[in-house]
């Protein structure tokens, strides 16, 4: 290199070699480290887990006070939060936490105090964290170990005996991408149906039907106005007055209708007045006057 004598480097010195594919240990170490991570800290705040904690459509964990501050756009100083740091801090939720009805309070059963707490399932014991496959049903927010439910499969809560079907049995941080399929599809399936997260009416959702009967309830009061009698009128003057006009035109309308047109009448003979001998087949329908020359 620069003629000065040196070595000269070959292609396999200068380039460089593709990073080796992560082997299966690898990839469980990973998947572990992220899953200690979401299992402790607010996946929007970054802090630390506390009570209490809720959970979006996908099963992601949150501290309910960082999301209020999502939605409301505050900071904790109460000063408004710049656009730029609040698309940092939540680029990626905003189209899943539109309002506290996509979310919902996971509660779960604790044990011990201090650093030593930890979140446990209240019928088996087992903990709940990272290595366990955990969920919590919608709407009551229980969580339970996935176990329970292919043990004891049922349509009510455990705890509070609150009804529910099997797809509001949401897993809590899945990793397995049929569990997140499934997710995204019961979202859209609330969707069609106006529903959030929390199985609450989405708003506006319900404008279509309110906008569908105002326009069906001023029809009905113009049909039931126009049905009115008109006894309904209170003056006895104008009552008779109306009543007498009315009958007029009734009385007008039937002339008109069996009453024939004067122009179709005189298309067709009137036999008054004139004599049958002057009619023969040719002016039969036709009237010829009686001093008329043949």
């Amino acid at each position: 290199m620069g003629n000065d004598g040196g070595s000269i480097p070959t292609r396999r010195e200068l380039v460089k070699s593709s990073a080796a594919a992560l082997s299966t240990t690898q990839v469980k170490e990973i998947q572990t480290e992220q899953q200690e991570h979401y299992w402790s800290t607010c996946a929007l705040s970054h802090e630390s887990l506390r009570h209490p904690v809720v959970s979006d459509a996908l099963g992601t964990l949150y501290n309910k006070d960082a999301v209020l501050d999502y939605l409301l756009d505050v900071g904790k100083g109460g000063r408004e939060v710049e656009k730029g740091e609040l698309e940092k801090r939540g680029e990626a939720f905003k189209d899943r936490l539109r309002g506290l009805r996509d979310v919902v309070e996971v509660r779960f059963q604790t044990e011990g105090a201090g650093g030593s707490q930890r979140w446990t399932c209240p019928i088996t014991g087992k903990g709940l964290g990272p290595g366990t496959r955990a969920v919590y049903l919608v709407p009551c927010g229980h969580a339970f170990g996935e176990s329970v439910f292919k043990e004891m499969p049922g349509d009510f809560c455990l705890l509070c005996n609150e009804p529910y079907i099997a797809e509001d049995i949401v897993p809590i941080l899945p990793t397995s991408q049929t569990d997140k399929d499934r997710l995204e599809q019961r979202i859209a399936v609330l969707k069609t149906q106006g529903l959030t997260h929390s199985l609450k009416r989405a708003p506006g959702a319900g404008k279509k039907r309110k906008k569908a009967a105002t326009v069906e309830e001023p029809l009905k009061t113009t049909q039931t106005e126009s049905e009115k009698p008109e006894s309904n009128i209170k003056n006895a003057d104008t009552a008779s007055l109306t009543a007498k006009v009315l009958a007029e035109q009734e009385e007008r309308n039937k002339q008109r209708k069996l009453g024939a047109n004067d122009n179709v009448k005189s298309l067709f003979s009137n036999k008054n007045g004139m004599d049958e001998k002057h009619l023969d087949f040719m002016t039969r329908g036709f009237s010829i006057p009686a001093n008329a020359k043949r």
